[in-house]
């Protein structure tokens, strides 16, 4: 079988843990040359040697993405002029503490814009250029149902993840005439290092939300991510995809 993504080079962020892995173990089974890219540099190398033991082309790269130097450094070292960027994948994100308006701090607020919504503007408009010279390409942000729907305690996560709903749409706007595609992914609960211990009342009301009983697991995610990311949904653009079992249909 053709892998689906096979000589294309893709960036993802957030990639050493959780759903970036996932989307990054994922793209790589498919062909792709993955840049994957993270602060945690012992967790994303170890997972990127496991790869490459596999044979699959994975190079792990640390960086901060809420500094425009480090995304630009990195960016440059992805996108040489003969591969150029085909695919980007804003994974990385600042969780940070469950707070309401109340309690939430100035720094919470601040550490949530510049690595979540800042940090996927920085990777954008430093891809852009590649893909428009490239005539196409596919970015791919990752929100959450939170950016969909109102969550508890959380208004600075739930502010930013609504934020790239925006930023996705206005991009696909402004860039569809160069046949650039981007899309937005809302995960529901998704099993991570940062789940809630089966059995525990926040896992009971995650799993309360979702028609399918269940939570989600990170290759779940990959394998949307992998559509966006393939030739398969080349009329796909501006598109918001929940992945969430149902979470925002009730």
């Amino acid at each position: 079988m053709d892998m689906r993504l096979k000589g294309k080079v893709a960036i993802v962020t957030g990639a050493a843990h959780g759903i970036g892995r996932g989307i990054a173990e994922v793209f790589a089974e498919e062909g792709a040359a993955v840049f994957m890219v993270d602060l945690d540099a012992g967790a994303g190398e170890a997972f990127a040697a496991e790869l490459r033991h596999k044979g699959q082309d994975v190079t792990f790269m640390r960086a901060d993405v809420s500094s425009p130097a480090e995304v630009a450094r990195v960016v440059e070292m992805a996108g040489t002029p003969d591969k150029g960027i085909d695919v980007l994948c804003n994974n990385a994100a600042y969780i940070g503490q469950w707070h309401n308006a109340l309690e939430a701090t100035e720094e919470e607020w601040q550490k949530s814009l510049s690595v979540t919504l800042m940090g996927t503007q920085y990777f954008t408009k430093e891809v852009l250029p590649f893909m428009v010279r490239q005539k196409g390409g596919s970015i791919i942000n990752i929100s959450s149902v939170q950016g969909m729907v109102g969550g508890r305690n959380s208004v600075a996560y739930t502010t930013v993840k609504s934020g790239l709903l925006g930023l996705t749409r206005n991009v696909a706007y402004d860039f569809g005439p160069h046949n650039i595609r981007v899309n937005v992914i809302c995960p529901g609960a998704i099993t991570t290092r940062i789940s809630p211990p089966v059995g525990s009342e926040l896992y009971e009301r995650q799993i309360s939300k979702t028609f399918l009983g269940r939570v989600g697991q990170p290759r779940e995610v990959g394998k949307a991510a992998l559509f966006l990311a393939s030739d398969e949904s080349s009329y796909i653009t501006g598109a918001v995809i929940p992945v969430d079992g149902g979470w925002t249909a009730m």
